[in-house]
C-alpha cells in the first residue's frame, strides 16, 4: 500500500513560488525516480529543497516534478526553461518513447527554452541523444570517455557570470564527473565560441594525479586517455548561450545530498536555475538559508545501506 501510494506521486507538480507577475519566467525542474542507497542520488528530495530555496524569488514560478517523466506533460506548457536531475544513461527519462521526447525537447530549445542537467542526468549513450545534448547543453558525459572519480576539488578562481554571483570559492567532496564530451570535443576548460554557440565554464578545477590514476566509481579504470592529461584543468558546470537566446547547463556533481548543506554550492545551482530561464540573478547570488531538518526532508524510502 505504501508502494503504491509513493507510485501516485509520479506526476506530482508542486508550485514553490508566490511571487508571480505576467512576467514571470516559468521553470520546471523534474526529479527522477529514486535510486542508489540513502542520502545518494536523492533526486526527489533534492529539487524539493531547492524549490523551496526559491520561494520568494520575484518573477520565478517555479513547478516541481517528482519521480520522472510527468503523466501530464501540461507542467511543461509555457516553460521558460527545464532542469533534469536523475539518472542517465540508457535509463535517462529524456530518451525513453522511442525518441519522442528527444523530439519533444528539441522542439523546446528551437524556441529559446533553457535545458539543464545534473550530475547523472548528464549522461547519455551517444548514438541515442550525443547530438541532442551538444545542442541543448554543449556536451554531455560518455561511459568510457568521461570519468567519474569521488574526489574533492577546489573551485578557487570563478568566472564573472551571473551563475558564480555572490559564491565565495569553495572545496567539496562529491562524485565529481569530467572529461565530458563537449561540442566540437573541445576540452571545455576555457571560454569559446563554438559555432555561435558562447560556451562558459563555471566550475573548474585540476585533479590531481592520484585522482586521474582512479579508481573511478564506474568503470574503476584508470583510463590512459585520462592519465595522460594530467594537470590539465577540467570544467564541472558549463553554461552555453544558443544562437537564438536559450541557455544551457551541466552540472556535474549531485551525488550526495547532503552537500546542499553548503551554501556557495547550493547558490550556485540555485543562481543556475534563474540565469537560464532568463530571470534576473541578484548582485549576491539567491540568498537562502536550510532549516533544521531540511535535509531530511523528502527523502526517498530506501532500504538502509549494508
Amino acid at each position: 500500500m505504501l508502494r503504491r501510494a509513493f507510485l501516485l506521486l509520479s506526476c506530482l507538480s508542486l508550485l514553490a513560488t508566490s511571487a508571480m507577475s505576467a512576467d514571470s519566467k516559468k521553470l520546471v525542474i523534474v526529479a527522477g525516480k529514486p535510486s542508489h542507497p540513502p542520502r545518494m542520488h536523492e533526486f526527489n528530495a533534492g529539487v524539493q529543497l531547492l524549490a523551496k530555496c526559491l520561494q520568494g524569488i520575484e518573477g520565478l514560478d517555479v513547478h516541481v516534478v517528482l519521480n520522472g517523466w510527468p503523466e501530464s506533460e501540461e507542467v511543461f506548457d509555457g516553460a521558460d526553461a527545464v532542469v533534469f536531475y536523475m539518472d542517465g544513461g540508457g535509463r535517462h527519462e529524456v530518451v525513453q518513447e522511442n525518441g519522442r521526447r528527444l523530439k519533444l525537447i528539441d522542439e523546446w530549445v528551437k524556441n529559446g527554452v533553457g535545458i539543464g542537467c545534473m550530475h547523472y542526468g548528464v549522461e547519455i549513450i551517444p548514438d541515442q541523444a550525443g547530438q541532442e545534448f551538444k545542442r541543448w547543453i554543449g556536451g554531455h558525459y560518455e561511459n568510457m570517455f568521461s570519468c567519474n572519480p569521488i574526489w574533492e576539488p577546489s573551485f578557487t578562481v570563478l568566472p564573472d557570470h551571473p551563475i558564480t554571483r555572490g559564491v565565495k570559492p569553495f572545496t567539496i567532496k562529491d562524485e565529481w564527473y569530467f572529461n565530458m564530451r563537449f561540442v566540437q570535443d573541445i576540452p571545455g576548460n576555457v571560454p569559446k565560441d563554438v559555432d555561435g554557440v558562447k560556451f562558459v565554464p563555471i566550475l573548474v578545477a585540476v585533479p590531481s594525479d592520484e585522482v586521474r590514476d582512479g579508481p573511478y566509481v564506474y568503470p574503476k579504470g584508470p583510463y590512459p586517455h585520462i592519465q595522460q592529461d594530467k594537470g590539465r584543468a577540467e570544467a564541472m558546470m558549463w553554461s552555453v548561450e544558443r544562437p537564438n537566446g536559450g541557455r544551457g547547463f551541466g552540472f556535474t556533481g549531485g551525488h550526495f545530498h547532503d552537500n546542499w548543506g553548503n551554501d556557495d554550492y547550493r547558490k550556485t545551482v540555485l543562481n543556475s536555475f534563474l540565469w537560464l530561464a532568463h530571470a534576473e540573478v541578484p548582485a549576491g547570488g539567491v540568498e537562502s538559508k536550510l532549516a533544521e531538518g531540511d535535509l531530511d526532508a523528502n527523502l526517498d524510502p530506501k532500504p538502509p545501506r549494508k
